[in-house]
């Protein structure tokens, strides 16, 4: 499974900006998709993740983007979207898209998901 992001770039403190992520598989259905970050000198960090449940999708996230993040899912085409507000200086990071086939138990281990996208750098200036 090919994982695509797309999305990225530089904006300034306090803009939106939107990620995507589109897998190659599309015959059945990745439960689990989600964000990871890394940043310069810092290990990688879960950031949120859209999780199926029972005819809806779960969804969680780190505290830091709480309120600020919103994760979605098209189950249909595998498709996982992270749109971030507000965002922060802090938020400077190479973001990269995760999935797993079925449902990931330990959600903010990378070692969780089987799948990874290229990452696609995101840059908040002042």
């Amino acid at each position: 499974v090919q994982l695509q992001a797309y999305g990225g770039g530089l904006v300034q403190a306090g803009d939106s900006q939107r990620l995507s992520c589109a897998a190659s598989e599309r015959t059945r259905s990745l439960d689990t998709m989600g964000w990871f970050r890394q940043a310069p000198g810092k290990e990688r960090e879960f950031v949120a993740v859209a999780r199926w449940n029972i005819g809806y999708d779960d969804t969680f996230y780190t505290d830091s983007v709480k309120g600020r993040f919103t994760i979605s899912r098209v189950e249909a085409n595998n498709t996982v979207f992270l749109q971030m507000s507000s965002l922060k200086l802090e938020d400077t990071a190479v973001d990269y898209c995760a999935a797993d086939d079925d449902r990931a138990l330990v959600i903010t281990n990378p070692s969780e998901y089987p799948y990874w996208g290229q990452g696609t750098q995101v840059t908040v200036s002042s």
